[in-house]
């Protein structure tokens, strides 16, 4: 060997010892300024709007609130789930109309958190005009103003989703 080839391998052996500290310097970095950073919520919030007294746009919204408390189950996360019905969707709600009333019972047994909220404006009008009281499914509860409903949950930072 003659003395270049040293110098040489001597280098080499610099650039990678250099390397090497180099990597361990930006993972501790990166680590740090990971921990610093905040974490994502485990808590999150949707609401979902039902308008229509249409029972395909109903089952999408249950389809919906099925999957998103899977997924965030599977994470390890929870979700608070609303849907607010007003207008024709009411019907979805109400206990002699709803076309998806089963299927309204095995969700909330099956995610006792979700929350179905009827639009009390609504059900009044409704009352008026078909002369009668007008029964919601015991799964719901009776909100003031449905449209006022979803603009509060919006205001609170809350997801919307309008299937």
């Amino acid at each position: 060997m003659n003395r270049h080839t040293l110098t040489r391998r001597g280098m080499i052996t610099f650039a990678l010892l250099l390397c090497c500290a180099l990597g361990i310097v930006f993972a501790r970095a990166a680590t740090t300024h990971a921990s610093t950073m905040p974490a994502l919520p485990t808590k999150h919030h949707i609401v979902f709007q039902v308008s229509a007294n249409n029972p395909a746009i109903m089952n999408l919204a249950l389809n919906n609130i099925v999957n998103i408390d899977n997924y965030y189950t599977k994470l390890g996360q929870t979700v608070q789930i609303e849907l607010v019905a007003y207008g024709p969707g009411l019907n979805m709600l109400l206990a002699d109309t709803s076309p998806v009333k089963a299927r309204i019972a095995q969700i909330k047994t099956s995610i006792p958190d979700v929350t179905f909220s009827a639009c009390n404006v609504t059900l009044q009008t409704m009352e008026k005009q078909q002369g009668k009281k007008l029964a919601i499914l015991p799964e719901a509860r009776i909100v003031p103003a449905g449209v006022a409903r979803l603009m509060t949950l919006e205001e609170e930072g809350w997801s919307y989703v309008k299937p």
